[in-house]
């Protein structure tokens, strides 16, 4: 059983889980390739305007599955191409997709589990969640690309606490934090995430599509001012019918009424 990366649509939202049982969906290589090849599919469609992650039977994910480790980590060229291809390909696909993530973090969400929320919009956990990356106690560091993702959505303190002292530290510490959005009781994680994900679906999603390609280019020059090409593009949105609709609606004092592009 090398697990599996689950996919399913409801209306506009897509769930996808993380899916390993016995090993806290602990992450194998296969399922890394496979969120890669999820991703890029999910970018591509025009009918899903929310996609919650979590992780199956009450945990988000436990890290990578260290039962593959010795077929591959102690070779330097097998090593680097799992952390620059698989994994790293895995989470730029997550970065790339203009679609809002939400993670629903339940349980164990270690070294992986880190990274893979990392790259949601919105995290939202369960009480009795923990986190951490012990992988100290493993003998190797975390990939400096993912090193850097774990720094920028947890905090320079956090990662370092982390990664330095194999700390885990429970969801009260992370919201306290900034790396959470809220903390609910764990029998209300998925309830609370849904409604969240319906509430995303209700704007504008040609909107949060912007949002998000002028968040990552902003990412990626360190917060200064987005680049000129992206500014020159920004406002093509002037003729859309969802501009209309949003300024219109509100003029007239009614809800407006969003449209995604069905499947066909």
């Amino acid at each position: 059983m090398t697990g599996k990366v689950l996919l399913a649509v409801e209306g506009p939202v897509a769930q996808v889980t993380l899916s390993h049982p016995g090993k806290l969906n602990a992450m194998s290589r296969a399922m890394w390739r496979a969120l890669r090849e999820l991703f890029a599919d999910l970018q591509q469609r025009s009918d899903i305007g929310c996609v919650v992650l979590s992780g199956q039977s009450g945990n988000f994910c436990a890290g990578g599955d260290i039962a593959e480790y010795p077929d591959f980590r102690f070779d330097e060229a097998a090593l680097r191409d799992f952390h620059e291809n698989e994994v790293w390909g895995a989470l730029q696909a997550m970065l790339d997709c203009d679609l809002p993530l939400l993670a629903q973090i339940e349980g164990a969400c270690m070294g992986a589990g880190m990274e893979i929320a990392s790259c949601c919009d919105l995290r939202f956990a369960g009480a009795s969640a923990r986190f951490g990356a012990p992988i100290a106690r493993l003998g190797f560091p975390m990939a400096p690309r993912e090193a850097a993702l774990v720094m920028r959505a947890a905090g320079e303190l956090t990662a370092r606490e982390m990664l330095l002292t194999a700390a885990t530290l429970d969801a009260a510490t992370l919201l306290q934090r900034g790396f959470l959005n809220r903390v609910f009781p764990d029998d209300e994680v998925a309830t609370e995430a849904r409604a969240m994900a319906e509430r995303v679906v209700s704007l504008a999603p040609g909107a949060a599509r912007l949002n998000k390609q002028c968040f990552r280019a902003m990412t990626l020059t360190g917060y200064a001012q987005p680049a000129p090409d992206l500014i020159a593009n920004s406002f093509r949105y002037a003729a859309s019918p969802e501009h209309r609709e949003g300024v219109t609606a509100f003029v007239e004092k009614r809800a407006p009424q969003f449209q995604l592009q069905r499947k066909p």
